[in-house]
């Protein structure tokens, strides 16, 4: 992945470790899973995840300290309390995707039931994948580190300019992007 390598040693130099901390341990994500299912109170992530109480009251806890779940009043009784996903807790979504397909791939055989499909056609999501600014798709032979100082300048010399950034729903024709990067 290039000449730099990342500071492995560092723990606070990386996204990864960060991202491990909050959510490295099966529960939290087990938890989590049960928050994109629709669940909310307490008493429904205990008999649906057949977790202990104290483990789920900490990991309740961890993902509230951490901002990937709040904490909010029921409306229609606030005597009890909803654990509700936040943006940040949203945006682990891609990860949930990516894991689970890994382990429907290397796990044990299983048929997916329910299947995660795309809402517009019904059909099955793809594959999580690594895109590059232009919608490419990329593998890990196409990743490289580099400095911040170094962004956007090519082995060649030359330098790249962004292309115009993917949105939420846009179609990407990868065999034309595909084409386009070939020259």
């Amino acid at each position: 992945m290039g000449d730099v390598r990342e500071p492995l040693r560092e723990l606070i130099e990386c996204g990864l470790p960060q991202a491990l901390e909050v959510m490295g341990e099966r529960w939290s994500f087990m938890i989590l899973r049960a928050s994109f299912n629709g669940l909310k109170h307490f008493e429904e992530f205990l008999s649906e995840l057949g977790i202990a109480r104290n483990i789920l009251s900490n990991r309740l806890a961890k993902l509230v300290e951490n901002g990937i779940l709040k904490r909010e009043p029921c409306a229609d009784d606030r005597r009890k309390i909803e654990y509700r996903l936040t943006e940040k807790g949203f945006d682990l979504l891609p990860a949930m995707v990516a894991l689970r397909q890994w382990g429907q791939r290397y796990g044990t055989e299983m048929q997916e039931n329910p299947v995660l499909v795309d809402e517009l056609d019904r059909l099955p999501v793809g594959p999580v994948s690594i895109l590059a600014h232009d919608g490419r798709i990329l593998s890990h032979q196409d990743l490289w580190l580099v400095r911040p100082d170094d962004l956007g300048k090519r082995a060649d010399g030359t330098v790249a300019t962004p292309g115009a950034a993917i949105g939420r729903g846009d179609i990407v024709d990868l065999k034309a992007a595909k084409k386009a990067a070939a020259g």
